[in-house]
């Protein structure tokens, strides 16, 4: 397909749009909901709205003036649909990212538009543009192969992790205000493991690798993760992984002590 040229995306964010207000005391008290429930991942996409600003307009900009970002619009991509076609992510060869995701989804229980009933606890900007929408629903919907690109795993660090290498990739402030209220918990916790390396990590690894809000998805999915990883230029995470074990064993056992005591 020929690739638009920029001028046909002239009209596709609006020159102008009034700065978006951040609301602190929102962020606060979802961050609260949060930390009583990780699993709550609608307070995540709360605190990114309520300290976003107009970060989201920036990253739209760049996201369409790249030839990739004018065909993922001109096409009209939909990611979710392809990841939710099991059965041929499933027949991918072993070790394609394809098929290491469907795993991936599989063993964590988990569907490919999870995210989406969770994203629907913040109302949409009403203004929003048809572009604008497909750039927001594929950087949404491709938080899971992010995971499995970075290898960063859905434990509570590997999920932190993951957030400050998606902060340096989109300088979202809800992003790093998780980033920084979530090490300060883990830290506490963990005196003994020293995981700023880890975060630390995550935010380098975010800062050379190529900006993944680009990837032709569609594309990777058939290829080695290995052959993945280093087209997009992303290290293997081995802060994160020297202290995984150790820290999701604690973290069981944390979930086990405070069903128990909710159970008595």
């Amino acid at each position: 397909m020929t690739t638009a040229s920029p001028a046909e995306f002239n009209g596709s964010a609006p020159a102008r749009r009034t700065r978006k207000r951040i609301e602190p005391l929102k962020a606060i008290r979802a961050i609260r909901a949060l930390i009583a429930d990780k699993e709550d991942t609608g307070q995540v996409f709360k605190i990114i709205d309520a300290l976003s600003g107009n970060v989201r307009d920036r990253q739209f900009k760049r996201f369409i003036a790249t030839g990739m970002g004018q065909r993922i619009v001109a096409e009209k991509r939909d990611l979710i649909e392809t990841l939710n076609d099991r059965e041929r992510l499933s027949r991918l060869p072993e070790g394609t990212l394809g098929r290491t995701y469907y795993e991936f989804m599989a063993e964590e229980n988990l569907t490919a538009d999870g995210l989406v009933d969770a994203s629907r606890e913040v109302p949409l900007r009403d203004e929003r543009t048809e572009a604008e929408r497909i750039f927001g629903d594929r950087l949404r919907d491709a938080h899971d192969l992010w995971h499995v690109t970075t290898g960063y795993g859905r434990d509570g660090l590997g999920e932190l992790a993951l957030l400050a290498f998606s902060y340096a990739q989109t300088r979202n402030r809800g992003i790093g205000f998780i980033v920084l209220v979530g090490w300060r918990l883990s830290t506490k916790r963990n005196p003994d493991l020293k995981l700023g390396r880890v975060i630390r990590e995550g935010f380098r690894h975010g800062k050379r690798a190529k900006w993944l809000p680009v990837a032709d998805w569609e594309a990777l999915l058939d290829k080695p993760l290995e052959e993945v990883r280093a087209l997009l230029n992303v290290a293997p995470p081995e802060a994160y992984r020297a202290v995984e074990p150790i820290t999701t064993e604690r973290e069981r056992a944390f979930i086990e002590r405070q069903a128990l005591k909710k159970a008595a």
